[in-house]
């Protein structure tokens, strides 16, 4: 019989057994044609896929057809892991597929910048090894992280344009905010109060527009004052 042949004929007998009472896959565990001899993780942009093939700790002995629930429980324990998905690829892959936590910014730490995500927690992600395209914070604020992570799924092009955000000062916050693409300034401060909402931040938006049809650029755009957004001009 030819290896495709077995293979063909393995699968079949597998598919019978699995869908037998819980003796079935008692047996498959216990064929050696069936023991674990690769790993794929799919998703893994920011993570390293040693860390979670790590985190498996899947035994050399381990059958595809062991439960999966223990494996997916030591995945989305990661700090880094979001959801996790463990499948079955025979005859001998263990397919983990992972959804990860996005960082929303970098933050100031002893020997460099540390990725955290909006729950202010931080990342097993290491940004020498992978770009991080984030916003810089001196220091671990989880209000200013909620607030980026919203800001990132809902004005995801505002989002980009943060550089660096801050509290200058009590009930403050201040984002540097990279050029549009317009004449506007390339380190453009935006300043508001701490109960910043997203419909307040797009109240930027048009008074940029206007300052570009006129040449004119703002080194600072003040959303403090109710009701009014002020440019301050070089």
């Amino acid at each position: 019989m030819t290896r495709t042949k077995l293979a063909i004929g393995a699968a079949g007998l597998a598919a019978v057994l699995a869908s037998a009472p819980f003796w079935g896959p008692l047996i498959l565990r216990r064929m050696t044609f069936y023991r674990v001899r690769r790993v794929e993780i799919v998703g893994a942009r920011y993570l390293a896929p040693s860390d979670i093939i790590a985190r498996l700790n899947v035994d050399t002995l381990a059958s595809v057809w062991d439960a999966t629930e223990p494996l997916v429980s030591r995945v989305e324990k990661y700090p880094g892991v979001a959801r996790a998905n463990v499948r079955r690829k025979l005859p001998g892959t263990l397919v983990v597929e992972i959804v990860e936590r996005v960082p929303v910014a970098l933050v100031s730490a002893p020997g460099g910048l540390r990725p955290y995500d909006d729950r202010g927690t931080a990342l097993p992600i290491d940004p020498t090894r992978v770009a991080v395209d984030a916003p810089v914070l001196m220091e671990r604020d989880v209000p200013l992280l909620k607030l980026l992570g919203v800001m990132r799924a809902q004005m995801p092009a505002m989002y980009a344009r943060v550089s660096a955000a801050r509290r200058p000062g009590h009930g403050e916050i201040a984002f540097d905010l990279k050029s549009n693409g317009s004449v506007a300034s390339p380190t453009e401060t935006v300043r508001a109060n701490d109960d910043l909402t997203l419909t307040r931040l797009g109240d930027i938006e048009p008074v940029e527009q206007d300052l570009a049809k006129k040449q004119l650029r703002a080194t600072e755009i003040d959303l403090r004052f109710r009701d009014q957004v002020i440019a301050r001009l070089p």
